[in-house]
């Protein structure tokens, strides 16, 4: 067949790379890798408040040493790639960084001003990849940090040469009824859990997501309020003793019967499900039974969704979806646990959906501030329970629809199944 450049962003990507790689095809030997979309990772804020950048942000680094842009690319085989960074850089100071290609610095390159924030400009590396998934770092030497960062363009030699194949299908897409039936489980906290006992407060946006889905899928939501990623793991063995190592001691070693149900060989996960995880919300806390440290917090997550992979199930992560919090006019970001929910889908290769930056975009199209702190009536108040925090069943109901339109933005497969 003859080959054509595909442009980033246009409805002819392949759904696999978006969904293995986050990352859009420049050319026949150039893949583009987007530094807002997952495996990226962003050591600061994803932002669009700057115009001239694709795709749907950039990465806004925190100003600080170390505070890194990494992105996770593929090479068809071990060789030199030519990277092509795009940053912008509004000041007159230099932002230089050191590169480390697999976890070893190569190189320096230093990031000058470009004479505005929304003007781009293009650093061109030359580096050494192996045959497969590498990572590319961008790690800054001076308390100025990284200059905010678009996209990684990746050009590898020793790519195949492409190979005839057949002409595209013109048969129709498959009908609902050809698709198998998959069950989507829910893993997460309040936010995401059914209302408790009829209450009309909290209603967690799990409760309203079957809706988004053909009549294949079954939503099993085992969310529940109060939860940290290990306290919904091991219930209730969690106890209220911390470690010499700062973390909770568990005692029996035994897992929830909620998550026991999920590895259940006959009524749990199949091949084709999906498990969505989303805690870090209650993760935070410095006392126990709840408290999660990062790293362990991370490490629960490869837990997961290694043991849904083991099952032929897919996992998903989310970072946990905002409450409504104000400055001056404008919703921002108020949960932790981002970066380790992104290096963590990095380093299980899991799709990662950034529900918290979604979220306080919604509530900015929404425009739901200023509301002179009345937190009650109003579209606030049909939207937060008296907290909030908490979502009503509308609210829930709309950040479902995020969740949904995520995957269909980011090509995850189970979109087929959206209504």
């Amino acid at each position: 067949m003859k080959l054509r450049p595909v442009l980033a962003g246009t409805a002819a990507l392949l759904a696999i790379a978006v969904t293995v790689l986050s990352a859009t095809t420049a050319s026949a030997l150039t893949t583009r890798y987007e530094a807002e979309s997952a495996p990226a990772t962003c050591s600061g804020v994803i932002a669009s408040n700057h115009a001239g950048y694709s795709g749907t942000g950039f990465c806004d680094g925190t100003n600080a040493v170390g505070a890194a842009v990494q992105f996770t690319v593929n090479a068809a085989a071990a060789g030199t790639a030519t990277l092509a960074v795009r940053f912008a850089n509004g000041t007159t100071a230099s932002r230089p960084a050191d590169v480390a290609v697999n976890g070893v610095t190569v190189l320096s390159v230093s990031f000058e001003g470009t004479g505005a924030w929304p003007t781009w400009a293009t650093k061109t590396l030359t580096v050494s990849v192996n045959a497969g998934s590498n990572t590319v770092r961008f790690n800054p030497t001076t308390a100025n940090g990284m200059p905010n960062v678009d996209h990684l363009d990746l050009t590898a030699s020793g790519s195949p040469s492409p190979t005839p194949c057949a002409p595209p299908s013109t048969s129709p897409s498959p009908s609902p009824s050809a698709q198998p039936r998959i069950t989507v489980w829910l893993a997460g906290d309040s936010t995401v859990a059914n209302p408790s006992g009829g209450a009309t407060c909290p209603v967690g946006w799990g409760n309203q997501f079957a809706q988004y889905f053909n009549a294949n899928v079954t939503v099993r939501n085992s969310a529940v309020g109060g939860r940290s990623i290990q306290t919904w793991l091991y219930d209730p063995n969690v106890t209220s003793t911390m470690n010499s190592a700062g973390e909770c001691v568990i005692n029996p070693n035994t897992y929830s019967t909620r998550w026991q149900e999920m590895l259940n060989s006959t009524n749990g996960m199949k091949p084709g499900d999906y498990l969505f995880i989303q805690f870090g919300i209650n993760d935070g806390s410095s006392t126990c039974p709840r408290h999660v440290g990062s790293a362990r917090y991370q490490q629960l997550l490869g837990v997961m969704a290694s043991a849904a992979k083991a099952r032929g199930a897919h996992p998903v992560f989310l970072t946990p979806v905002a409450a409504i919090r104000c400055s001056g006019g404008t919703a921002v970001g108020n949960r932790g646990f981002i970066t380790e929910t992104n290096s963590a889908a990095s380093a299980n290769g899991v799709p990662v959906i950034d529900l918290h930056r979604l979220s306080y975009t919604l509530y900015n199209n929404l425009r739901f501030c200023p509301f002179n702190g009345d937190y009650n009536s109003g579209p606030v108040g049909a939207f937060f329970c008296n907290d909030h925090t908490h979502f009503e069943a509308a609210g829930a109901r709309q950040i479902a629809g995020v969740v949904a339109n995520a995957l269909r933005d980011q090509r995850i497969p189970i979109a087929a199944y959206l209504k």
